[in-house]
């Protein structure tokens, strides 16, 4: 196992489940980051709120998007793994799983 540094104790940890995927997100993270500089210049010049808020629809859609992608990763990489070192770890994990999605709909 390919193991990296934890930034806050320096100790050893796992990769995550994204890691492979790491360039993706990053480049999509990007992408939403511009799309907010672009609804607050849209603010600045006094756009129509209508066309702000059909890019703020498109901002939410995108972090959306993110979030449902970093979830399966979670899912398959971590529940899984846990799952498979013992029935508590793997239902600790489904439930921060589930924490984790009741956050993204609210």
């Amino acid at each position: 196992m390919n193991l990296s540094v934890d930034e806050a104790g320096g100790a050893p940890v796992a990769p995550r489940g994204y890691t492979a995927d790491k360039d993706a997100y990053r480049r999509r993270l990007k992408r939403i980051e511009g799309q907010v500089r672009g609804i607050a210049r849209m603010v600045d010049e006094d756009s129509y709120c209508i066309d702000i808020l059909t890019q703020v629809a498109a901002v939410t859609k995108a972090l959306h998007a993110v979030s449902i992608g970093l979830l399966e990763e979670h899912i398959g990489h971590c529940v899984v793994s846990a799952a498979a070192e013992s029935e508590e770890a793997g239902d600790a994990k489904v439930k921060e799983a589930l924490d984790a999605i009741a956050r993204l709909l609210r």
